[in-house]
């Protein structure tokens, strides 16, 4: 017995560093990257969307362009959201200023943000 407790107390001590490191918190979100102005389309493509960030002035209609083949993308966010398509083009325009996330509902992790600035969004 005293054999497997000298064995048994070190990887109990490795197993709950691996799991706190892995509880360290949740990773960046492509959306939270700097916003590039001056774009009004955003594709889905490659399970993402690019660019992850825009902005804009209010008034200005964004359009999301789904590109990625026969995959299936949505756009959902407060306020706004497509139908479920692998081709086309799904618009919204945004008259308020602020921070508008949105996400594919379809797949985890992808997701985007658009930044009406008050100013003139270039």
């Amino acid at each position: 017995m005293p054999i497997r407790s000298r064995f048994l107390l070190p990887l109990l001590l490795v197993l709950a560093f691996t799991l706190a490191a892995c509880q360290s918190g949740p990773a960046a979100s492509q959306a939270d990257a700097r916003p590039v102005r001056g774009v009004t389309t955003v594709e889905a493509k490659k399970l993402k969307f690019l660019p992850p960030a825009i902005e804009v002035a209010p008034g200005t209609e964004v359009t999301w362009r789904f590109a990625d083949g026969a995959v299936p993308h949505n756009v959902k966010g407060d306020g706004f959201a497509s139908k479920t398509q692998s081709k086309g083009t799904f618009s919204h325009r945004f008259t308020q200023a602020g921070e508008f996330r949105y996400r594919c509902t379809l797949h985890a992790g992808m997701e985007g943000r658009v930044v009406v600035a008050a100013g003139d969004g270039g």
